[in-house]
């Protein structure tokens, strides 16, 4: 056997550290994930539509608000990965007091009031604090993975995080079956903040490349108003980056319905000993279509496979439509259309990651490419706020009117990628 190539071993050994530290992030976050684990905690604590609408709000708007400032520090810097550093111990934590406030709760109206309360108090900590991983995670993977490799490494990740997340799923539905609910989600949370401070050290092992001799020569001593200037600049002189950021706002409005499909199921007769079965139909989901996503996205372009999961986000809220219909109709509702349902939310969610992620690289100059990943997450922020908007539709309307809206984002999400078409090249 011939010895290993050291000019090729610490690059697959990067590979796989990344591959492995974001396995383990997505293991973690199927365990507090937003739309099913959240979403229904919330819901058990509140009661209303409103409480699930905040709590996806503003994690979203957390992860995006961030990094503004975030970019601005991080493209100063010699070196990136202690921002990382700060974001991702930092969200462990969070969740790490999460899970103690939930064991420690006890199980009845006046302390679930207040466990909600300091839920969302450290859940908003959580989001904003996780805002601060993105840019240097970005730019690393960036500098540290060939753009012809990105896609198989997100496809990786997510497909070993999938396997992991099967096995979540399963302890949490045991948890949920078996103990008092509060408790159940504390165990919960309390593996996801094992999980993420796995995937910390993970990453950090890794290490960081060096800039690049161009990256290092650029000017790093204008102010924060002349990034904020520059941030103007780039939406004004850059056809790709402002027709993408159209996009993501629409992406707001169809993704303000995932959230509810937790309260779709609840109104139809499911419960929390269900939650652990939706969790589980939609890690299968994102772990069944890890391959074809990874292979669309390096083999044809990362557009391609943007274009791709948007007929997707068509059909997820049709079929919630549908379920609701049929379940009104019939005056009942089977746990399998949910299960139906949450697979494609799972197939979805890692179809978005994984095309986000590629296309954002893509088009971001190597240069600047944490001052773009700032940019642009700071200019979608504010869609963020749109599941506050499905809740009062769904307590003021219905629940189908909350999906019906998505649906017409999501075609008008596709129009926006057809545009992008002629501006984009057809191999990555």
């Amino acid at each position: 056997m011939s010895p290993t190539n050291p000019d090729t071993a610490k690059p697959n050994r990067t590979f796989w550290k990344i591959a492995w530290a974001g396995a383990s992030f997505q293991a973690a976050s199927s365990a507090v994930d937003s739309a099913t684990v959240v979403a229904s905690l919330v819901y058990f604590l509140t009661g209303n539509v409103y409480g699930v609408g905040a709590a996806s709000a503003v994690l979203r708007l957390g992860w995006l608000s961030s990094q503004l400032v975030v970019g601005f520090l991080a493209q100063r810097a010699q070196r990136r990965m202690p921002y990382y550093c700060i974001g991702a111990f930092g969200r462990a934590i969070c969740i790490g007091m999460i899970a103690l406030l939930l064991l420690l709760a006890k199980e009845n109206e006046p302390t679930e009031s207040l466990v909600a309360v300091g839920f969302l108090v450290l859940w908003t900590l959580y989001a904003f604090i996780s805002g601060i991983v993105a840019v240097p995670y970005n730019d690393i993977v960036g500098r540290s993975i060939p753009s012809g490799q990105r896609s198989r490494m997100l496809a990786w990740r997510f497909f070993g995080g999938g396997m992991m997340a099967l096995g979540v799923a399963a302890i949490a539905d045991r948890l949920l079956n078996a103990g008092p609910v509060l408790t159940a989600y504390g165990w919960i949370f309390a593996l996801a903040c094992a999980l993420m401070l796995v995937s910390s050290f993970s990453f950090v092992s890794a290490g960081e490349p060096p800039l690049v001799t161009s990256i290092a020569a650029s000017p790093r001593q204008q102010s924060f108003g002349q990034f904020l200037a520059g941030g103007v600049a780039v939406w004004k002189r850059d056809p790709k980056f402002r027709l993408f950021l159209y996009s993501q706002w629409l992406a707001g409005a169809t993704l303000m319905a995932l959230p509810f499909n937790v309260i779709a199921a609840t109104q139809a007769g499911l419960g929390i000993k269900h939650i652990g079965l939706l969790l589980g139909a939609q890690t299968v989901g994102a772990l069944v279509s890890n391959p074809v996503w990874g292979s669309i996205g390096d083999r044809h372009s990362k557009l391609t496979l943007l274009q791709r999961v948007g007929w997707l986000r068509v059909a997820t809220p049709v079929m919630a439509v549908g379920i609701l219909a049929i379940g009104d109709a019939a005056g009942t509702t089977t746990p399998a259309a949910f299960m139906g349902l949450f697979f494609l939310v799972g197939a979805l969610s890692n179809g978005m990651t994984i095309g986000f992620l590629g296309f954002l690289m893509e088009i971001s100059p190597d240069e600047q490419r944490p001052a773009y990943s700032a940019y642009f997450n700071a200019f979608a922020a504010p869609a963020a706020l749109l599941p506050l908007l499905g809740a009062a539709i769904a307590d003021i309307v219905s629940l189908t009117w909350v999906f019906a809206i998505a649906v017409g984002a999501s075609i008008a999400q596709l129009l926006v990628y057809r545009r992008l078409t002629p501006l984009s090249t057809s191999k990555p």
